[in-house]
């Protein structure tokens, strides 16, 4: 489809609703940031076809990844709807965007000429907004994330708070280096583009300012060290936030398992 008078963006598919599954649906945007086509998987909730600016929940996938991977191997979709069964959360719209697919995961921040910041934080919602009928200009957002995409949670939140009510992390990286623990490229290939790739450094500089933050980890993850040292350097800095730790490892079981409560926590700041 290419762009009307209207659109922010030269060209959007969105999935046709008699081929889409289990509420999924799915879009691929041209996005001038990217210079070129990213994709985006939705959860939309069935009780909630006829809503107006419903909160959007962006999750960001981690390396190896993509737009499909928070829905078909982590179930995300199922987990909110449960939670909305529940009456747990209110309806919310799930977004789960792909990080612009750059390597083994792009960090979602701006390199080698690609602006994966822009796509995640002004294309994402913009694309719900102007495409979807439940999401409106009026839709609170909330970021959130696994790994790597925990990682672009906590920066991208921390670095633009006015455009999120809350922020949670799972297994989060929390410096630009631990990438290293993950990819196949080298890590000069990131660090050469990002004067701040501490999350703690962006947390400082913007403290008064911050959204409502929580981050989790596993007590048998490899970054289990790297998040308690952020815990306690926010203590140390006076920075409201929630940590928890809970057994597991850095894999699929721990966070389909602690979803919901990042989808609680987003609930919370959207009311």
């Amino acid at each position: 489809m290419t762009k009307d008078s209207m659109s922010s963006f030269r060209t959007i598919e969105l999935s046709d609703a008699p081929f889409e599954f289990g509420g999924l649906r799915f879009m691929t945007i041209k996005s001038s940031g990217l210079k070129g086509r990213a994709d985006l998987c939705l959860y939309l909730p069935p009780q909630a076809k006829e809503s107006k600016n419903l909160p959007i929940y962006i999750l960001l996938h981690g390396v190896y990844g993509s737009a499909w991977i928070w829905a078909l191997k982590g179930g995300a979709h199922k987990t909110a709807q449960s939670l909305m069964d529940a009456g747990e959360i209110k309806p919310a719209i799930i977004a789960m965007p792909s990080d612009g697919m750059w390597g083994d995961g792009s960090a979602y921040f701006s390199h080698h000429g690609y602006a994966y910041d822009q796509w995640i934080v002004e294309d994402v919602p913009k694309a719900l907004q102007e495409n979807i009928s439940q999401a409106g200009r009026d839709s609170k957002v909330c970021i959130g994330g696994l790994s790597m995409g925990g990682y672009g949670a906590l920066r991208l939140g921390s670095l633009f708070p006015e455009k999120y009510q809350a922020i949670s992390g799972h297994s989060s990286i929390t410096k630009l280096e631990q990438m290293k623990l993950f990819v196949e490229e080298p890590l000069e290939e990131y660090t050469t583009f990002c004067k701040d790739g501490d999350v703690i450094d962006i947390m400082i500089r913007n403290k008064s300012k911050l959204p409502a933050l929580r981050f989790d980890c596993g007590n048998t993850d490899l970054l289990i060290e790297a998040n308690r040292e952020l815990h306690q350097q926010l203590i140390e800095e006076n920075i409201s936030h929630q940590y928890e730790e809970f057994s597991g490892g850095h894999e699929w079981p721990y966070w389909q398992e602690h979803l919901a409560k990042s989808l609680k926590f987003f609930d919370q700041h959207c009311g």
